[in-house]
C-alpha cells in the first residue's frame, strides 16, 4: 500500500532539504518557533495561534529538524483544545495533518484517542455532506458549487487517514470540467482564466485517481510556461506579472507529479526564494513587494528549496 500523497510530498522535500548543511535551517528553524504561542499554537504575521498557521508551521518544522518532546507535547495540548472547534475543510486537513505529524515525530498518538475517533466520524460526514451535484465538494454548507481547492482538501484528507472516497470518477470528471482552453484549471465553474494553484490542486487529485494521460501532460506543461516570470518565480495566473513564493511552490509540486522537467526553473526559483525572499535573520515572505516573513511562506520557501535541490548544491 502506497503511503498517502502528502506525506510523499514531504519526504520528498526532505530529501531534497538534506542537501543543504544542516547548520543552513538553524535562523529559520529559530524564527519558526518564535511564532509558538502559549497553548502550544503557532501564530501568523500577528495575534494569537491560529490552526491554519500551526499546520505550516508544524510542516515546515518537520522539514529542516526533529520536532522535540517538548514541542510534541505542547503540540498535542493544542490539538486537543482546538478538537472540537475546528470545522472547515481547509481547518480538518491542518489538525489531522499535525496529528499525523505529531505521531510520526514520536508523540501522542491524539487520532486514536476516543474523543478524535468520535470527532473524526462527524468531520467526515460533515465534509461528505459538502458533496454537490457537480460532482466537487463546496466551500462551505451554503456553497451551491464545487470548489477545485476544496475538492481538493477533502479528496487529501480521506487519503490521509487511508479513508476512501465515494464515487471517485465523479470527482475526477469535476477536475475535467475546470479545465479551460489554456491547458490549466480554475477555481469554480464560471471562471475563464486559469490559476497556477487550482491547476496544482487539480494535477494533485488526478494523479491521486490514477486520471493522468499525456494530453493533460502537455496541457499542463504549456500553461505552466506561461506563468513563470522574469524574477524567476511562478505567477499565480497569467494576468499578474510577478512571481510569488506559493504559486511557484504549486508549480513546482506540479511538475514533480507529471513528470515534467523542470528546466529553467530549477535554478531561478532557487534564486527568486534565496536571493529575493529570504531574511537574514529568519524566515520567508511572500513575494518581492512583501516586507515580512511568516510561517506560511516559510513553509513554501523550504518547498521550492527541497523541490529544486540538486547534487551540485553549494550553499
Amino acid at each position: 500500500m502506497s503511503l498517502p500523497y502528502l506525506i510523499q510530498l514531504a519526504e520528498s522535500l526532505q530529501t531534497g532539504l538534506r542537501k543543504y548543511p544542516p547548520e543552513r535551517w538553524e535562523k529559520h528553524r529559530s524564527f519558526l518557533l518564535a511564532q509558538q504561542c502559549e497553548d502550544g499554537g503557532f501564530r501568523g504575521r500577528e495575534g494569537d495561534s491560529d490552526l491554519y498557521y500551526t499546520g505550516f508551521a508544524v510542516r515546515a518544522l518537520s522539514l529542516i529538524g526533529e520536532l522535540d518532546d517538548t514541542l510534541l507535547a505542547k503540540l498535542g495540548t493544542y490539538l486537543r483544545q482546538e478538537q472540537q472547534r475546528t470545522y472547515s475543510p481547509v481547518d480538518v486537513l491542518n489538525w489531522i495533518s499535525c496529528a499525523v505529524a505529531v505521531q510520526l515525530a514520536g508523540g501522542d498518538d491524539v487520532l486514536t484517542e476516543s474523543s478524535a475517533v468520535e470527532w473524526l466520524d462527524r468531520v467526515f460526514a460533515d465534509l461528505n455532506s459538502l458533496r454537490r451535484e457537480d460532482g466537487g465538494f463546496a466551500k462551505g454548507p451554503e456553497g451551491k458549487l464545487g470548489s477545485t481547492y476544496q475538492t481538493f482538501l477533502v479528496v487529501m484528507t480521506h487519503n490521509l487517514l487511508g479513508r476512501t472516497i465515494e464515487s471517485s470518477e465523479r470527482i475526477v470528471d469535476f477536475m475535467f470540467d475546470r479545465q479551460r482552453d489554456d491547458g490549466g484549471f480554475v477555481e469554480i465553474a464560471p471562471m475563464k482564466r486559469s490559476g497556477t494553484n487550482p491547476t496544482a490542486a487539480a494535477v494533485a487529485t488526478l494523479k491521486l485517481f490514477g486520471a493522468v494521460d499525456a494530453a493533460l501532460i502537455a496541457d499542463v506543461r504549456d500553461y505552466l510556461k506561461d506563468v513563470e516570470q522574469d524574477d524567476g518565480g511562478v505567477a499565480a495566473n497569467t494576468r499578474i506579472p510577478f512571481g510569488d513564493v506559493l504559486s511557484t511552490f504549486t508549480a513546482l509540486v506540479t511538475k514533480r507529479d507529471l513528470g515534467i522537467e523542470l528546466g529553467g526553473l530549477q535554478f531561478t526559483a532557487q534564486d527568486f526564494v534565496k536571493q529575493g525572499l529570504e531574511f537574514p535573520t529568519g524566515g520567508f515572505r511572500a513575494a518581492l513587494w512583501d516586507d515580512q516573513a511568516d510561517v506560511e511562506y516559510t513553509y513554501y520557501a523550504l518547498g521550492v528549496l527541497g523541490l529544486t535541490a540538486s547534487n551540485a548544491q553549494d550553499d
